[in-house]
Formats: C-alpha cells, sequence, structure tokens
C-alpha cells in the first residue's frame, strides 16, 4: 500500500492558500509567517518605506566573550602547577587538555 503525503501551507493571516514562507527579522528574534502571493505584496510593500533607507547588516566577525577574572585565574593556577612539576607551557595560548586533565586530577585528591 502506498502513502501520500501533502503539505499544503495555510496563509497565516487570513487562512486562505499560501504561497511563500517569509522570514524576517526584528530585533534579536527571527520570524517566519505563510503568506498568499497577495499578503506577502503587502507585507513587502509595507516595509519598503523602511528597507528603503535602511542599510544592510553583514554577519561580520562576531566578538568573543571576554575572558572572566576567574578563568584567568585558574589557567595561572594550572600553569604554575604545571611548572612547578616540569611541564614546559607559554605565558600565553592554549593550555593542552591533557595538563588541564592531570591538574583535575591532582586537585581533586585534596
Amino acid at each position: 500500500m502506498a502513502t501520500k503525503t501533502i503539505v499544503a501551507l495555510e496563509d497565516d493571516l487570513d487562512g486562505g492558500p499560501a504561497a511563500e514562507t517569509v522570514r524576517f527579522s526584528l530585533g534579536d528574534a527571527e520570524y517566519e509567517i505563510d503568506l498568499s502571493a497577495a499578503n506577502a505584496a503587502a507585507f513587502r510593500q509595507q516595509l519598503a518605506p523602511f528597507v528603503a533607507r535602511a542599510r544592510k547588516a553583514g554577519t561580520g566577525p562576531h566578538r568573543r566573550a571576554a575572558r572572566t577574572a576567574a578563568s584567568q585565574e585558574r589557567s595561572g593556577d594550572i600553569r604554575a602547577w604545571a611548572r612547578g612539576r616540569g611541564i614546559k607551557l607559554g605565558d600565553r595560548g592554549r593550555i593542552p587538555a591533557s595538563v588541564i586533565e592531570q591538574y583535575q586530577t591532582a586537585t581533586k585528591a585534596r
């Protein structure tokens, strides 16, 4: 036996058949709405004066979150612990996971 599944979009404004899903964002939220061709055109027409005067927002470089003081202090503790055991680490940069694991194992027993 065969099964046939039909997906039909319904206009979220008037309940009729929808022609497309319109995506937009406002503030920090993104939205989707299913609209008929007429309602999609009306939506775009209403936004047109705002879009005409707006500038495109790029997906430029995202800033990394700043390291917390606790995170910096923990890194310093790990580096000092490692040096005390003859493990060579630089003053900056990522601490190898194996060194972090050794530190956690050694300090957990206390």
